[in-house]
C-alpha cells in the first residue's frame, strides 16, 4: 500500500516540469532522415 501511495504522489511531479522548463533543440540539428510508412491494428483487408 505504501508503494502505491508513493507512486501516486510522484506521478504528478514527473510530468509537471519539475526538472525545469522545456528547451527546444537547436535549429541546426536537422538531419536528412525522413520517416514514412503505414500502421494498422487488427484485421486489415486490402
Amino acid at each position: 500500500m505504501r508503494c502505491c501511495l508513493a507512486l501516486l504522489l510522484l506521478l504528478p511531479l514527473a510530468g509537471c516540469g519539475a526538472n525545469g522548463a522545456p528547451v527546444p533543440p537547436p535549429a541546426k540539428a536537422k538531419s536528412g532522415v525522413t520517416l514514412t510508412g503505414e500502421a494498422s491494428i487488427g484485421v486489415v483487408v486490402k
